[in-house]
């Protein structure tokens, strides 16, 4: 099944109740949850506080929490006990990511890694019977609105050729242009920012996405 992401940076952020609402009533489940620390990446954002208000408001709504962070070892179980469903942090910042992901289970939360453009995706086979997500950036991660690097569905086909069988999760100028594109080369989640929250037609998109599957 493929499923849609949107993601809450995207949103309208003095209306969060109401845009997550919205994205609730339209059947999408699962929300992106970008937390940037100004140092991995050179932006901030979401804090474990406004991840615990969500997940109070809106229990039914699956928190992927993804840790664009120099250090986010230190946040494992803040993130947990706030209400993250899945917990993604970046191979870039992990010399041996088994420790990491072996905590990340350890709090009863499923675990992912992302890796950047620059880095190749060899970097992930050591990990891959660990892993529930994969989270490609098809963008440099820190800011939303940027294009699409094609080249990044190179990856996700290797991975399925490596015999990887968890969600595959796509994160960066993702559209319905590409979605198809994105699908076809073996990815399942879609993480879309503007794509969802600024469409003029979100029932649209949500439709779209279904009949990808």
């Amino acid at each position: 099944m493929i499923e849609l992401a949107p993601s809450l940076l995207a949103a309208d952020l003095l209306n969060l109740e109401s845009e997550i609402g919205d994205m609730l009533s339209r059947g999408v489940t699962r929300l992106h949850f970008d937390v940037m620390d100004a140092h991995f990446v050179p932006n901030l954002s979401f804090s474990p506080e406004l991840c615990a208000a969500v997940k109070a408001r809106f229990p039914e709504c699956r928190l992927d929490v993804h840790l664009m962070m120099d250090n986010p070892g230190k946040y494992l179980k803040t993130f947990a006990e706030a209400g993250a469903d899945i917990l993604t942090v970046h191979q870039e910042v992990l010399p041996d990511a088994r420790p990491i992901l072996d905590a990340i289970k350890a709090l009863g939360v499923k675990c992912g890694l992302s890796v950047k453009p620059a880095t190749l995706a060899d970097t992930l086979t050591k990990y891959l019977d660990m892993l529930d997500n994969i989270l490609i950036m098809t963008v440099e991660p820190g800011f939303g609105g940027q294009k699409f690097m094609v080249d990044m569905l190179d990856k996700i086909r290797l991975l399925r050729a490596w015999g990887y069988k968890g969600d595959i999760a796509v994160d960066g100028g993702v559209t319905l242009d590409n979605a198809r594109q994105i699908t076809d080369a073996g990815a399942n989640v879609l993480v879309m920012g503007t794509s969802f929250f600024h469409a003029q037609d979100r029932d649209l998109v949500v439709r779209s996405v279904k009949e990808l599957s």
